[in-house]
């Protein structure tokens, strides 16, 4: 085979892979299969130089040559190994015979940890079944000894290497494998350590508990083994102080033997710093020494490192005795104060230590690599994992499945972690093989040997084509999906919440419950624990969900004034959301909407019914840009898209309302969670009225047009009137209106009207016909005559109306009107005729003046209901919302001819005109508009807490405490004598009565 062919397949030189295979006797033509097993190596060259040393150092170098060409399982196990780790290349060259290793079952065969103790305890000779296993070696070959224990730990990482790079094994048993022979290697240390120290070993009782990757069963190839010692004094041994320092001597002989240095090299360090104190504390302790320590002393830190702790070598009674009085420990870490902080900000910490040079290569320690799995998933172990014992498992793929099944991560998060756990292992796993050296960083490009280091380990994970590149691309990925998964995970707020909920009560517990729920202020503990009981039965992935966020929602179900109302309306969202997947996941993974959802389901009727309506609408409350006012071109363009869809009116009028209905409850959420502000849900309402309106009357329209044959002969205009012509919708306003047709040139004007009336009656049925959603009603009482006059008017007629019979208070009236739907010319023509009538030249004469006062005291004394409070109205109340809107009209009707800015719809834009213009002081203009605010936002909450419109505050203690929570009022301990509800009280009263002041003064004496 020319060094050409050879170059093409894979050998880096040709030349030279030619003349080592005439060394090593490896004829192309006798041994093709080698060769070809050769250039799928890792490293082809390197796997072609280990083997000729490898011939060239055995005795029997044809026995090796015939077995690689007839045994195909040895030929990929030896050559694999060759072509992947020069460390133990070089250990085959020193044994030679050791290929043998990974030549027939056993070497397939994946070793019990029972097998590996008890192989490498005869090592030492050693008996496995004693109680305290000796080394049987001379006193003075205790080097022997410890040699022996090396080379048969190398022989049994080749066998594990041998499985590991051809597929045979998975990372997980290639982990537990190392972390079971790390224990194994231990117990005969401590064996060696015993037969050179027979005194000591004769005073104490010693355990080794592993910590780290060996604790939890998913070591590296190369690790420091992360240890601590727990010691008794042996049965009969009085002198504890005797038996602790016996047990400290055979403890530190324990360590030096796999960390000594000889012609096999290093195994590995154990390390000790986990222990109580850290590198301050003394080695071996007595267990009472652990358990105060850890009870009065411990760092959040050291709770998290305990989590993987377990016995692994020495006297196993007393390492069980250890774990049983420390796990309990663990799992109640989280309670701690501030323990997510302290668990995060350590995490930080140790991103912020890594060198930058390093940062973007270091796959365990680095953004995105290992520790941020590890973090995320020990956080969520610690703070569920105190009511959840299935979470309690040290390896963390073990404990990332268990976090999946119990409903705490996702599916598909949890498939992206696992995935990226275990390529990250076993890059870390291919790097730290090549020498048997501890490293965790990616090959650097601009190292001199950095390409050809990255190309082998990239062969070695399987990429084939272009190594470097897709390999580089893989870490990248990975990295980015980790580092967002861990800040998905890592930094959730439900962490927080249900850490800071006493252990009792972070899993929710039925016979507990009760309880519980009487203690948080539920009315009717009895029905609410149905509610639990029906959210949380059963063994589904649902039923876990719930059963981790229940115990955090009830204390936030609790804190909105109506508890058992909230926890009602949660169990009927979740029910009419049934097995949705990101319903849940949604809950559970933004704690934020769930705390909403909470508060907004245990504070609105109103919310609540909505919800009911469209559960799936739950979702906006996950971003507050969700709960922001949609423009209302947007809206228009959603509506008119919605006429397009539908083939007939009903079904097109059902979708504008149904957009209508979502938009309703965007805004009712973004009120009562204080992201908008009163002037925003007026707007906002209003909006959505007109646009619905707007896309009713189009449909209205053609569906008349087709029921005539014909399109309509005149054209037809909406006004909007009071509160929705001033922009000031509310929750329970109809909407006020008055229509206006003109009939087409030369068309029959009864026959126009009647198509007037028609369209205008279709209009009113669409939007009021039976549905899901809320009806819209309109209300044309404002119109000219009220209920005796038409329905619909002519242009002209208005005009003659206006000019013959118009009163003041029409024209009090046309100051909010604004044409809002249908022909844009005539809501043109419409506006310029008003306009003469709401703003006369030269304003109201003063016997219109002395009429408004009139009217005003007339409407106070026949229109407040009976038995009403006048202090506590919104509407006819003392200083509520009439009381503004008149002085700003009275205002408008006598100077908005001559002052252009108080021609405008708007109250609070009327009263800023009026200050601007001196007609109003600063501090008068001040104290209406916090008074109509204030009104407007009561009268707002009580149809959201109710349900159902009402002008009056309540007064019932139930029905006011509700109407301050929605308020924003809360419990403030500061304030001793006064709750939420004395203070709304206070402050409502005390902005009407200075607002009531100013209206007396000004409406009825200066203006």
């Amino acid at each position: 085979m020319t060094a050409g062919a050879l170059a093409r397949r894979g050998f880096g030189d040709g030349a030279r892979a030619a003349r080592l295979m005439a060394e090593a006797g490896l004829d192309p033509g006798d041994h093709a299969q080698v060769i070809a097993a050769l250039s799928a190596a890792a490293d082809p060259d390197q796997a072609l130089l280990g083997l000729t040393r490898l011939v060239e150092s055995d005795p029997e170098p044809d026995e090796l040559r015939a077995a690689l060409d007839d045994d195909p399982d040895l030929r990929a196990r030896l050559i694999g190994v060759l072509g992947a780790s020069t460390a133990l290349t070089d250990h085959l060259v020193r044994h030679p015979g050791d290929w043998r290793e990974l030549r027939g079952a056993d070497a397939a065969r994946t070793p019990t940890p029972e097998e590996l103790r008890a192989g490498l305890l005869h090592t030492v000779g050693a008996d496995p079944n004693a109680a305290a296993p000796i080394a049987s070696t001379p006193a003075d070959d205790a080097d022997g000894a410890e040699h022996a224990l090396r080379v048969a730990y190398r022989r049994r990482v080749l066998r594990l290497a041998g499985r590991d790079l051809t597929g045979a094994i998975n990372l997980e048993t290639a982990s537990a494998e190392l972390a079971d022979l790390a224990a194994a290697t231990l117990d005969a240390a401590l064996a060696v350590a015993r037969a050179q120290s027979p005194q000591d070993a004769e005073l104490c009782r010693l355990a080794v508990i592993g910590m780290g990757k060996c604790g939890g069963r998913e070591l590296n190839y190369v690790s420091d083994v992360d240890v601590v010692f727990v010691a008794e004094p042996a049965e009969g041994v009085e002198d504890e102080q005797a038996a602790i320092r016996a047990a400290t001597r055979l403890a530190s002989a324990m360590m030096r033997i796999p960390g000594a240095t000889d012609a096999e090299g290093t195994l590995w360090e154990v390390d000790a710093a986990l222990r109580p104190e850290g590198k301050n504390g003394p080695l071996v302790r007595q267990l009472s020494g652990h358990i105060a320590y850890y009870e009065r002393w411990a760092k959040t830190w050291e709770f998290q490192a305990l989590l993987k702790a377990r016995p692994i070598a020495g006297d196993a009674a007393l390492g069980r005795a250890y774990s049983e009085a420390i796990a309990p420990m663990v799992w109640r870490a989280a309670s701690r104060p501030n323990f997510v902080d302290d668990v995060q900000a350590m995490r930080r910490r140790v991103i912020a230590h890594i060198p930058a040079a390093e940062s973007d290569r270091e796959i365990k320690l680095g953004p995105g690599g290992l520790r941020d799995i590890e973090f995320s998933v020990q956080l969520l172990q610690l703070v569920h994992g105190r009511t959840d014992p299935a979470l309690r498992s040290g390896n963390t793929l073990a404990a990332l499945d268990a976090l999946s099944a119990g409903g705490y991560v996702g599916r598909e998060d949890t498939a992206g972690l696992a995935d990226a756990y275990r390529f990250l292992r076993q890059v870390e796993h291919m790097l730290q093989l090549h020498r048997l050296r501890r490293t965790h960083l990616l090959p650097s490009p601009d190292a001199p040997d950095g390409t050809e280091q990255l190309r082998r380990l990239g062969r070695s994970l399987g990429y084939a084509a272009n190594p470097v590149t897709e390999l580089t691309a893989a870490w990248r990925r990975v990295a980015s999906e980790v580092r967002r998964l861990h800040e998905k995970l890592f930094y959730r707020p439900l962490l927080h919440a249900v850490a800071r909920l006493p252990g009792t009560e972070a899993r929710l517990t039925l016979s507990q419950a009760g309880e519980r729920l009487e203690a948080l202020g539920f009315a009717d503990p009895e029905g609410a624990l149905r509610h639990l009981e029906a959210l949380t039965a059963g063994v589904s992935r649902r039923a876990a969900i719930q059963r981790t966020l229940l115990p955090v929602m009830l204390g936030w179900f609790a804190d909105s004034p109506a508890p058992d109302a909230g926890l009602l309306g949660f169990r009927q969202v979740s029910d009419a959301l049934g097995a949705t997947p990101w319903y849940l996941r949604l809950l559970r993974d933004d704690v934020r909407v769930a705390e909403r959802m909470a508060w907004l389901l245990g504070t609105s009727r109103y919310v609540t019914d909505l919800l009911l309506r469209a559960p799936e609408a739950v979702a906006i409350l996950a971003d507050d840009a969700d709960l922001a006012r949609r423009p209302t071109a947007a809206l228009t363009a959603e509506a008119y898209s919605a006429l397009r869809r539908h083939d007939t009116a009903e079904k097109a009028v059902a979708a504008v309302r149904a957009l209508r209905r979502r938009e309703l409850l965007r805004t009712a959420a973004a009120d009562l969670l204080e992201v908008s502000g009163i002037d925003a849900v007026g707007e906002a309402l209003t909006a959505i009225a007109t646009v619905t309106i707007d896309a009713a009357l189009r449909a209205a329209w053609t569906k008349v047009a087709a029921d005539l044959g014909e399109e309509p002969c005149t054209r037809l205009c909406v006004v909007a009137m009071g509160r929705f012509g001033g922009n000031e919708l509310s929750y329970a306003s109809d909407a006020d209106v008055m229509y206006v047709h003109d009939p087409l040139p030369g068309a029959d004007p009864s026959k126009a009207t009647r198509q007037a009336n028609l369209i205008v009656h279709e209009l009113r049925r669409l939007l009021e016909m039976q549905s899901d959603d809320p009806p819209l009603v309109l209300d044309a009482d404002l119109r000219p005559e009220g209920k005796s006059g038409p329905l619909v008017r002519t242009f002209d007629s208005y005009a003659a109306y206006y000019r013959r019979w118009s009163s003041t208070w029409e024209s009090q009236a046309l100051l909010r009107a604004a044409t809002i739907a249908g022909d844009e010319e005539l809501g043109r023509r419409f506006t310029e005729l008003i306009d003469v009538i709401r703003y006369p030249e030269g304003g109201v004469s003063d016997k219109a003046v002395l009429e408004i006062r009139r009217l005003k005291a007339r409407m106070e004394a026949e229109r407040l209901p009976r038995g009403a409070d006048p202090t506590l109205h919104t509407k006819l109340g003392r200083g509520g919302l009439s009381d503004v809107e008149w002085v700003a009209q009275l205002i408008q009707l006598r100077h908005a001819h001559e002052m252009p800015e108080l021609r405008t719809t708007s109250t609070l834009e009327a009263l800023d005109a009026a200050v601007a213009h001196g007609l109003l002081t600063a501090e008068d203009g001040a104290t209406l508009d916090v008074a109509w605010r204030l009104a407007a936002r009561v009268r707002g909450a009580i149809m959201l807490v109710r349900g159902r419109g009402g002008d009056s505050i309540p007064t019932s203690v139930r029905d006011l405490a509700a109407l301050a929570g929605a308020l924003g009022y809360r419990d403030d301990e500061s304030e001793e004598e006064e709750g939420p509800s004395s203070r709304l009280l206070q402050d409502y009263r005390q902005a009407t009565r200075r607002a009531r002041a100013v209206m007396e003064r000004v409406f009825y004496d200066e203006l």
